[in-house]
């Protein structure tokens, strides 16, 4: 920046963005006084290196606010729906559509599918189950972790698209 350019010439942008062609840095840092900017380089690695005539104090200022302004965004959280394999399907279309909400909200969803007692001798039914759920929510979301079996529940993830 400024002074501290120690190439004999540079090529110059101006405050506009309009190019000024190459020229050699003293007369570059002068056009830069004129205005009342700074001269900094953008590009050092090209031939010639890139300067451009700008306020450089209102430069890391932006960049700052720029920084200070990211991650303050929504933080997707994980919802959970719980199903089991003789949920009656309005339940099912009641708890899809809460799914639906939330993955539009940004959220993550994990559909689980609950056997107590002897349905664990029907989980095709509950593959069933968590197979139609899934395909109703894969224009809101894509499949994050395919469904599998954990003991007496049957889980899968969908992340928002």
């Amino acid at each position: 920046m400024n002074n501290q350019i120690r190439i004999p010439q540079v090529r110059v942008i101006s405050d506009e963005g309009e190019q000024l062609g190459v020229l050699s840095t003293d007369e570059a840092l002068s056009r830069a006084r004129d205005v009342g900017l700074d001269l900094v380089e953008v590009a050092p690695n090209e031939k010639p290196p890139v300067c451009r005539i700008m306020d450089y104090g209102k430069y890391k200022y932006e960049k700052s606010k720029k920084k200070h302004g990211q991650g303050h965004g929504h933080h997707g959280k994980t919802k959970e729906i719980r199903l089991r394999p003789k949920t009656g399907e309005h339940d099912i279309g009641f708890k899809v559509k809460q799914a639906k909400g939330f993955l539009q909200h940004k959220d993550k969803v994990q559909v689980s599918v609950i056997f107590r007692g002897r349905e664990m001798a029907h989980v095709e039914e509950g593959r069933r189950v968590m197979e139609n759920v899934v395909q109703e929510l894969l224009e809101f979301g894509k499949l994050e972790s395919n469904p599998q079996q954990m003991g007496k529940k049957m889980i899968c993830t969908l992340a928002p698209k």
